[in-house]
């Protein structure tokens, strides 16, 4: 499952002197993996690396390397950088950091679909590229399996930090390998690769589902409590609603146990998390089986992800979007 890293990138890479890491907001383990480790890379090459992110660092995993980031890269930094966005292939998942990126030479690393980038023509000129250099693979596991591609690509060897958080990524978007299927054989002997080199896989395992608080557990109660079905059993609804982010707080969430608990119920294909960020705005979150691809679904909103996995931020309350979102449901059941 090797891929090949385009000269393409490697060259921007090599020439640049001075880069912006950023990711999507709301950074997960792979996001803050790949972005930590490439620029532990660029710096050991004697570039300039800043990493970028709106953040907010919600995850236990991620949240010891908060300070490592930026919020608003100030003009100094700014001057003469170049872009590299990681984990996403549009500046708009970016959050408030986007208008701090614009305009400068871009080259993004992603393995979701990259169709949401800016065109070429929009771009000023740069005296290296006149386009975006995309080095993308909607059939890798996580980005930073990509990175660690990139790492090998430019004959460096990985430190046990940097082992531990290539890791992390590829554990946070397999389900720590839940999600793997039989052509997966590639991402195990990336996962051996990464042990070898010393990432630990019972801390990086404890980091993701350990530190629960009370709360949290009560959170999920309530949500597993409003759980329905629909579409004679093949998919299950449920919502947060904004009561709830008052009364437990945003660090309570945890969807991720949400999924495991209800995606093992017999007959169920996907599942739909509404919830209510602001009381004009709701993120949803989808997970599926083989079959349904939700992340066409969450396109049609204007989200993202991949097939099996996938979401978006839309204006609205639970009670007018849960009919829209169920009604997109219909086509594929």
């Amino acid at each position: 499952m090797e891929k090949i890293v385009s000269l393409e990138l490697l060259d921007f890479l090599n020439i640049g002197k001075k880069f912006l890491i950023a990711g999507h907001k709301e950074p997960d383990g792979d996001c803050i993996g790949s972005q930590v480790v490439l620029a532990s890379v660029l710096r050991e090459m004697g570039k300039e690396a800043i990493l970028c992110s709106a953040g907010p660092f919600k995850h236990n995993e991620v949240k010891p390397y908060e300070h490592l980031f930026v919020s608003a890269p100030d003009e100094k930094e700014r001057e003469d950088a170049w872009v590299i966005l990681v984990d996403c292939s549009g500046l708009d998942r970016t959050g408030s950091l986007e208008p701090f990126l614009e305009g400068l030479p871009l080259a993004v690393i992603d393995h979701h679909e990259a169709g949401r980038l800016v065109p070429a023509e929009q771009r000023p000129t740069a005296d290296f590229h006149r386009r975006p250099v995309i080095y993308a693979d909607a059939h890798s596991p996580s980005t930073t399996f990509l990175i660690y591609e990139i790492v090998k690509a430019l004959g460096r060897e990985l430190s046990q930090e940097e082992a531990a958080l290539l890791f992390l990524g590829l554990c946070t978007d397999t389900g720590f390998f839940r999600h793997v299927g039989k052509d997966g054989a590639g991402t195990f002997e990336t996962a051996s690769c990464l042990v070898r080199s010393g990432a630990d896989p019972r801390a990086v395992y404890s980091a993701m589902y350990g530190g629960k608080s009370f709360d949290s557990r009560r959170l999920l109660g309530c949500m597993l409590s409003r759980a329905e079905l629909f579409f004679g059993g093949k998919l299950i609804y449920s919502y947060e609603d904004y009561e709830d982010i008052l009364r437990f707080g945003p660090e309570s969430r945890d969807s991720d146990s949400l999924y495991q608990l209800l995606q093992p119920v017999n007959g169920v294909e996907a599942i739909v998390l509404i919830r209510q960020e602001t009381p004009e705005r709701c993120s949803v979150g989808f997970r599926s089986r083989d079959k349904v691809d939700v992340g066409a679904i969450a396109a049609a909103f204007g989200g993202g992800g991949h097939k099996n996995a996938a979401g978006l931020s839309i204006p609205g309350s639970i009670p007018e979007l849960k009919p829209k979102i169920l009604k997109a449901f219909e086509s594929v059941f």
